[in-house]
């Protein structure tokens, strides 16, 4: 009789620890499709050279620099120029047009960042779209030769005490 009881207690034992592992399992799997469901959102396609797209512009008062018609995109700040459209739909995918447009480089220079970006942070292959981008970065965002720093005006100069 004592043999039955130990018997049925180790099956319960079994059952119970089985019934604790599927339990478990199923809490981690329904908390991942939770994830999923509420927090994951894949990133979209990079635009065609062949696809249009509808964004809105402004006239801005502030011309940004080589904004030769003197329009800028509303939402991104990009110049309006052949290839913006391309730009903003590959470069607005990872980043904040803030980083494109806070930096200027010569063409050789973008396509060296592009590269890296290729490397290192899983940038797709621009394709036949990369000319047309290098072109439009490369002639509204290029290295601006500013030169040395202007002379300082209106500053009251005086002398410190002990130098004499």
């Amino acid at each position: 009789m004592m043999e039955k009881k130990n018997d049925l207690l180790e099956v319960l034992q079994k059952a119970t620890g089985a019934l604790i592992g599927i339990l478990s399992l199923a809490l981690i799997l329904s908390l991942g499709a939770a994830y999923l469901f509420f927090f994951y959102k894949p990133s979209p396609k990079p635009i065609l050279a062949k696809q249009e797209t509808a964004t809105p512009v402004a006239k801005v008062e502030a011309v940004a620099p080589n904004a030769e018609n003197g329009t800028v995109d509303e939402e991104t700040g990009f110049i309006i120029d052949t290839g913006w459209e391309l730009a903003k739909a590959n470069c607005t995918n990872c980043h904040a047009a803030t980083l494109v447009t806070q930096n200027r480089a010569t063409r050789e220079g973008w396509e060296g960042m592009i590269r890296w970006m290729q490397r290192t942070q899983k940038l797709w292959d621009l394709g036949e779209n990369e000319a047309a981008i290098l072109d439009y970065l490369a002639k509204n965002y290029a290295p601006e030769n500013k030169g040395r720093r202007p002379n300082l005006t209106d500053v009251e100069w005086y002398e410190l005490e002990g130098t004499k």
